[in-house]
């Protein structure tokens, strides 16, 4: 399995996780969603479904209603099929949410393991956090040395699109430093509500460590990094 259609079954799991869909439904969530999905088309997600089927994490439904799957006979055209998850998907789902290796700090794997931080526990949002930073200011360092070794040579758009790069690079480790600081301080205030050490926080909630209404508001938003 490539690490691309593995990144797609991740994101359909997880959003059958919230409810039952048909296809249409999901590939409207992938593209709006999750924006590294814009690109996936039917014949991407329909392989990717039928495999989780055939793997035991979905199950293949008729159409919500009995008006509808009456109706789609006399229009001439197939009864949508609705795909729920199993018990067993959701403990794969979970499973996957859980792992914290390399592959969750690169760009598109990031993206969308980031939109299910509301369904992540606490201590794997920040080991996924604090790789994705180490990784970019790896990345950041390698674009730095490779600029000053090159800036003579370089004529001046292509200078500019170089520190443009490292621009967006700079500007997503500032905005996973307040993501990081945002997560600590929840735990911090979780301890210090108990009247003890802060402790560590393995529930999943929609805001996680995310500031919340009424906390200084942040403007900066992750960029297009580089490759």
């Amino acid at each position: 399995m490539s690490r691309r259609s593995g990144i797609l079954e991740f994101a359909v799991l997880g959003l059958l996780r919230e409810s039952p869909m048909h296809g249409y439904e999901l590939r409207k969530r992938l593209n709006t969603s999750l924006g590294v999905f814009r690109a996936f088309s039917y014949g991407t997600l329909y392989p990717c479904l039928k495999t989780l089927v055939a793997n035991g994490w979905l199950v293949e439904e008729p159409g919500n209603t009995h008006d509808e799957a009456l109706a789609a006979p006399l229009a001439g055209r197939r009864a949508k099929i609705v795909y729920r998850l199993t018990a067993e998907g959701k403990e794969h789902f979970e499973e996957l949410l859980s792992q914290t290796g390399p592959d969750a700090y690169e760009d598109e794997h990031f993206a969308a393991r980031f939109a299910f931080f509301g369904q992540t526990s606490r201590d794997v949002r920040m080991r996924v956090l604090e790789g994705r930073r180490s990784r970019l200011e790896e990345r950041l360092e390698k674009m730095r040395a490779s600029l000053a070794r090159t800036r003579e040579r370089l004529d001046d758009y292509t200078l500019e699109l170089q520190r443009h790069g490292m621009e967006s690079v700079e500007r997503e480790v500032r905005w996973l430093n307040e993501l990081i600081e945002s997560e600590r301080a929840g735990r911090d205030r979780k301890g210090s509500a108990s009247g003890g050490p802060a402790q560590q926080d393995n529930t999943n909630g929609a805001t996680g460590g995310l500031p919340r209404p009424g906390d200084t508001p942040r403007t900066d938003t992750p960029g297009d990094t580089a490759t």
